[in-house]
């Protein structure tokens, strides 16, 4: 049966009114940001004079070259690790049918209710007993713990929906477990694991407390930590402040317009499955 014209109106007009509830805050961060520095900012308002050093400006005063560099390294550690994990960990649970794969699928479910803020402290002294505080290596392996539960049940339930054909055709082929998995499922999991790869890498470049608590140097803070220092440095300076959140946001956006049509796809795939 086909929506008639006014349910597709509504429809597209409820569409059109969330966009424009999300797009209009992120608009007024960006005229906020060409303001004058120092000037007073009133709601989404078009600056009189355009002022693009304001950019410059915050990434000097912010030291924004090593905080985002400091992000690139964990996220870049935190990010393959995840995916790489968390994809051999849903083929096994998923199309190797493992041995006490339901309890370890509930272990991964169970762990997505487990906020980081009530492990935070516990994980900071566990950690200081091995020498992995203030250190990359401890903060990637921490980020990798808080995003694998998800990532596992992401790619299980991924795998989950692929038709067994496929699998029983490559078996009779000869082929064994890792060629399964590598050559056979990557290639049609593409977007799938693309999604995964960006909804990491946005969750661990925003990552603020983890960090904070685990990287107490200074000089090996991230780019949200830094915003965060920057803000009571700068709090009353508003285009500043704008200014210097587009430039930690900066990142995921290109991401996300570099891998958007797959990042959809999965989305996409992954409701019509659930």
């Amino acid at each position: 049966m086909r929506p008639s014209a006014a349910g597709q109106a509504l429809r597209y007009a409820l569409l059109n009114l969330m966009a424009l509830a999300v797009l209009l805050p992120f608009a007024g961060i960006v005229l906020a940001a060409l303001h004058p520095s120092g000037s007073r900012v009133d709601g989404v308002s078009v600056p009189d004079r355009w002022s693009w050093e304001n950019f410059g400006l915050a990434w000097e005063e912010g030291g924004f070259g090593d905080l985002m560099l400091s992000s690139l390294i964990v996220s870049g550690g935190v990010v393959p690790l995840t995916v790489l994990l968390a994809t051999m960990a849903g083929f096994a649970l998923s199309v190797l049918g493992v041995w006490g794969g339901r309890v370890l699928s509930l272990g991964f479910v169970l762990g997505l209710t487990v906020p980081v803020e009530l492990l935070v402290i516990a994980l900071y002294y566990n950690l200081r007993e091995v020498g992995l505080t203030d250190a990359y290596l401890g903060v990637v392996l921490a980020e990798v713990a808080l995003f694998l539960p998800f990532g596992v049940y992401w790619m299980q339930s991924h795998f989950a929906g692929v038709p067994r054909e496929l699998v029983e055709s490559a078996r009779m082929d000869g082929a064994r477990d890792g060629t399964v998995l590598w050559r056979v499922l990557l290639p049609v999991s593409r977007p799938a694991v693309t999604t995964l790869t960006v909804l990491v890498f946005m969750w661990s470049w925003n990552q603020f407390l983890l960090v904070l608590v685990m990287l107490q140097d200074p000089s090996m803070r991230t780019a949200p930590t830094g915003l965060g220092l920057f803000v009571g440095r700068y709090g009353t300076d508003v285009p500043l402040l704008a200014a210097a959140s587009l430039i930690v946001i900066a990142p995921i956006v290109v991401v996300y317009v570099v891998f958007q049509r797959s990042f959809v796809e999965g989305i996409t795939r992954g409701a019509v499955k659930g």
